[in-house]
Parts: C-alpha cells; structure tokens; sequence
C-alpha cells in the first residue's frame, strides 16, 4: 500500500461539489463531494453498477457525447478555479486538459508514431522536430520507447495487448494533460501486463494527477495514495488508502472490502 508521508501538503487539483449526474430520468450519481489531490493517485471503488466509471466520465465531459444526459454541480478544477460541468465551458478544451485511458487498448489504425502525435496534430502541431521529441518523450514516460524505437512506422495493431494499452497511454501523455483518467486499464490484461501498467501508474504520478476505476481491490491498495467507495451511486467514504482498507470508518465499506457485502 502506498503510505502517504508525513505532514505532506496536499494541493486539491480537482473537486466534485455536489455533483449529480442524470441519464434521461435516471440519477445515476447523488450528490458526491470529493476532492481529488494533486501529483497523487485516487482510486474509485465499489460493485458494478454503483457509478464510478459514470463519476470518472464526469471529468472530461465524456457523458456529453451522448443525448438525454444531465449534469448537476460541479467539478471545480485548479489552478484556474474552472467548472468543468459549465456550459461556458469547452468540452473539447476540457479534454486537452484532462486525458483519459480505456479498459481495452484502442490504438488508431495508424502507425505507432501517428498514433502518439494525433492530440498534438489535432492542436494544430505539424513541425516534425516537435512532433519527434514530443512523441520520444511520450513513449518514454509511458515505458515503450525501448520496445518501439525502430518500428514506429509499424501498424500499431502489431504490438501486444499490453504494449498497445501503454501506447495509449503514450497518446493521452503526449498533450501534457493535467489530470490522466484510468477507466479499468488493466482488465483486459495478463497479469505480467498488468504489473507492467501499475507500475508505469505509479510513476506518472510525479508529473500528472491520476484518478482510477478498478475493480480489483487489492490493484487500488497497491497503486492508489486515496481511494473512495461508492455504492448506488453515492460516495459512501474517501480517504487514505491505509485508512480505508484497513480501517474504514463505515460498515457498509468494511463490509465490501472484506467480501461480506451483499
């Protein structure tokens, strides 16, 4: 488990204020107030079905891709104090700024490197020498570069099912985004991939604030610095991570993490 040092200062990169969050007349998320700190890794937890993965879509307006959707309240995101949720608001300008990762790896049918420097060419980027480091830098950060640097003309669709999801990755880190979105990055994994993955999870929180779905229980101890619990679309406890897996202030959350729930 990740043990937070300290007297440590957290910063909050990003907060839901009493946020709900409607498909058609479906609530399917009840006013959650969360913070999620920055440089750090918060995990969302919780059954299937109890909202986390709608919470997490919340942040880079995802949800708006879709008709009959609501949002209500806020997620107030720092250091310029914007509401995501506003309508003055961007979506597209919200997703520069806020990436995010699938459950399975979904490369473009492109090359390697066209794959990495799409956000960049979608901003308008086209000076090879950028793209070249941004792109160098990018499969760096996502631990690829070794693997890839004499083929980057190859079809993405050649590498692996672990290495494709890292390329992903390399493609949401190449736009410097602020806050990275996991929605269960590993589940379509083996288990060499996925240690490969929580590792690289790891990492990338010195430079960029990661919020994660997962299902695995024992994945979120390991990788996250918090972790919330939610349920029916509540959040029904945030804090450390220690705290939470080993001694949760709710029933209702001890009784999931210890595999009494239902």
């Amino acid at each position: 488990m990740v043990t937070p040092m300290e007297n440590e200062t957290l910063t909050i990169k990003a907060e839901a204020k009493d946020l709900n969050f409607y498909y058609g007349n479906f609530q399917a998320l009840k006013g959650l107030n969360m913070p999620v700190y920055d440089k750090k890794v918060t995990a969302l937890i919780g059954p299937s079905g109890c909202g986390k993965s709608t919470f997490l879509r919340c942040f880079n307006r995802m949800h708006d891709l879709y008709p009959g959707t609501r949002y209500e309240g806020g997620i107030n995101f720092q250091p310029d104090n914007t509401n995501l949720l506003s309508d003055k608001v961007d979506p597209i300008e919200v997703r520069m700024r806020i990436s995010m990762v699938f459950q399975k790896p979904n490369p473009f049918p492109k090359s390697i490197f066209e794959n990495v420097a799409y956000g960049l060419r979608v901003r308008g980027e086209n000076r090879r020498a950028v793209l070249d480091q941004k792109v160098e830098e990018a499969l760096r950060s996502a631990a690829l570069w070794g693997e890839v640097k004499d083929r980057l003309n190859d079809l993405a669709f050649n590498l692996s099912g672990g290495q494709q999801q890292r390329l992903c990755i390399a493609r949401a880190l190449a736009t410097d985004p602020e806050l990275m979105l996991f929605d269960e990055p590993t589940s379509a994994l083996d288990p060499i991939a996925t240690a490969s993955i929580e590792e690289l999870v790891s990492e990338l929180k010195e430079k960029v604030t990661i919020l994660i779905v997962t299902h695995n229980m024992q994945q979120a101890a390991r990788i996250s610095d918090h972790t919330a619990y939610m349920y029916l679309g509540e959040l029904i406890e945030f804090g450390v991570t220690d705290q939470i897996f080993i001694k949760p202030q709710q029933k209702a959350t001890e009784d999931y993490i210890t595999g009494r729930f239902g």
